[in-house]
């Protein structure tokens, strides 16, 4: 069966400009979208995102995502609007609440996310409408302030806005009040059962269905002839993620115990030495029940649980090995 919508994932484990050459080629093979990562002090999106839209001329580009607590949402939306001048149509806006402890170690509290998202994506909304905007919130606030364009378009920018949620307040929001919720990964399939519940409750609000609100998903995906080889690569990723996004770890299902062990190995950043120790605490049957990790048919198989489960677009991750492989292996223009 073909997969009709896909997407690529990029964070900071490539060099950028290796990053342009698997963008270029998802391209080529019919992907739909590539969903830049900024999450851990390493690799901001946006950099990334205008050298992607720089070399392609179809593909998507989207933040997946930026948070919205260092950025001022004036800021956000100007970024938005040269993105757009730069790939006209082609732009997606992915923002996050973030997540602690990270935005704590760099002096963020993050009180009341669902309220402060509210207003950013108000705001922002109205902005890249063009709109001359004054809001005064208790997150946001703007007086008489539009995008200044002077040389260039004027008219509402086409940027869809996305909502990175993962626990139910925030993807009933994502419902409510984005275009479309991107859907975390590293979760089995049952949790997007849990999710499509939310977001259709959030939609209800605002007097829209389910399926108007677009459903992309994060899937850590690891694609190997040598099914071990890719196994292996995913543990080295997952006993990271659980041990430093407890958002993560617990949306996953995995046991406190195990990810409290796995945190009394792994230091902040964690080093290459601390993950090999600490990966051979991550349970095989996690990797299989939360990635989708083996062979490119046993991949592609668990890819579509997710789609079965509500995902629209699968967003896959590639955690190492060859990246051109996972790209052939999802592409819409294979024979099959």
């Amino acid at each position: 069966m073909t997969i009709s919508r896909v997407a690529l994932y990029l964070q900071d484990a490539h060099d950028l400009r290796v990053g342009l050459d698997y963008v270029r080629y998802a391209e080529e093979k019919g992907f739909e979208a590539v969903w830049q990562a900024e999450s851990r002090l390493v690799r901001d999106a946006i950099v990334p995102m205008a050298a992607y839209a720089a070399v392609t001329e179809r593909l998507k580009v989207g933040s997946g995502v930026i948070n919205i607590w260092t950025r001022n949402v004036g800021l956000i939306a100007a970024t938005f609007l040269t993105l757009d001048d730069l790939a006209p149509n082609r732009v997606l806006a992915g923002l996050g609440a973030w997540w602690d402890p990270l935005a704590r170690q760099v002096g963020i509290i993050r009180r009341k996310p669902l309220k402060a998202m509210r207003e950013v994506v108000t705001v922002l909304r109205r902005l890249l409408n063009m709109e001359r905007v004054t809001f005064h919130g208790e997150f946001v606030h703007v007086t008489d302030i539009e995008l200044d364009v002077v040389h260039g378009r004027r008219e509402p920018r086409n940027v869809p806005i996305y909502i990175g949620a993962t626990g139910p307040k925030m993807l009933e929001l994502a419902g409510e009040i984005a275009d479309g919720v991107l859907m975390n990964y590293c979760v089995p399939v049952e949790y997007n059962d849990m999710a499509l519940e939310h977001i259709e409750k959030g939609a209800r609000k605002a007097g829209r269905r389910l399926e108007d609100i677009d459903r992309p998903q994060l899937i850590v995906c690891s694609v190997d002839h040598d099914r071990e080889k890719a196994i292996d690569r995913t543990r080295e990723l997952l006993c990271q993620y659980l041990a430093q996004q407890p958002h993560i770890a617990k949306a996953s299902g995995v046991s406190d115990e195990v990810v409290h062990e796995i945190q009394s190995i792994l230091g902040w950043p964690a080093t290459k030495e601390q993950i090999e120790k600490a990966k051979w605490l991550v349970p095989e049957d996690l990797i299989h029940r939360i990635t989708a990790s083996g062979t490119p048919e046993e991949a592609r198989a668990k890819v579509q649980e997710y789609i079965d489960h509500g995902c629209t677009c699968p967003v896959l991750y590639s955690v190492g090995g060859d990246v051109k492989l996972l790209i052939d292996t999802f592409s819409p223009l294979a024979e099959g």
